[in-house]
């Protein structure tokens, strides 16, 4: 990861193949969760999180789980985006709001019209983390990390560099601080 900060393109090339496969499974297991019709497939969003990983300045890759959580990060990005795009205009406000638990239960069910309200949701929740990272970047980032990279607790204390405890304590803090914010 150190070659990585000197800009050493031979370095990139090797480390490509490496983390590929992986990334493909996190964006297979993220678009799992996605209506059957989606037009976004796994090798699409991974290429795209490749891209936009090796396009930093100077990436600050500690070591392999601290990679993938920029990942997560880019993964959120590149969906969210990819939802706006497509369901803007279908958005309209409307509808009840969920807890993030009844969002990732919505992403398990294959009914069309609880899709489209889960897109609306996903959008909700986004706009939620982006208000929960100007008050605490950690926790958001946590949120990331168990959302959108679907990374255990031990895994998110690598990333971090914080304690199981904390990350318990955050997650928790988190996800009610956004389901007040999500219901309200």
């Amino acid at each position: 990861m150190s070659a990585l900060k000197g800009g050493r393109r031979d370095t990139v090339d090797r480390l490509i193949p490496l983390v590929y496969s992986e990334l493909r499974k996190i964006a297979r297991q993220c678009l799992s969760r996605e209506r059957n019709n989606h037009n976004l497939e796994p090798t699409d969003l991974a290429h795209e999180v490749i891209f936009k990983l090796f396009d930093q300045r100077d990436p600050h890759w500690q070591n392999r789980v601290h990679f993938f959580g920029g990942a997560a990060y880019f993964m959120r990005r590149v969906l969210i985006d990819h939802i706006r795009a497509c369901h803007a205009e279908k958005r309209g406000g409307q509808g009840e709001r969920l807890s993030l638990d009844a969002i990732i239960n919505m992403s398990l069910v294959r009914d069309p019209m609880v899709q489209e309200e889960y897109y609306s949701q996903l959008i909700m929740l986004d706009d939620a983390l982006s208000r929960l990272e100007k008050l605490d970047p950690q926790q958001c980032h946590i949120v990331e990390l168990r959302f959108f990279a679907g990374l255990t607790e031990e895994e998110i204390t690598q990333v971090l560099k914080i304690s199981v405890r904390t990350v318990k304590r955050d997650w928790r803090a988190a996800r009610a601080w956004l389901y007040r914010e999500i219901t309200k």
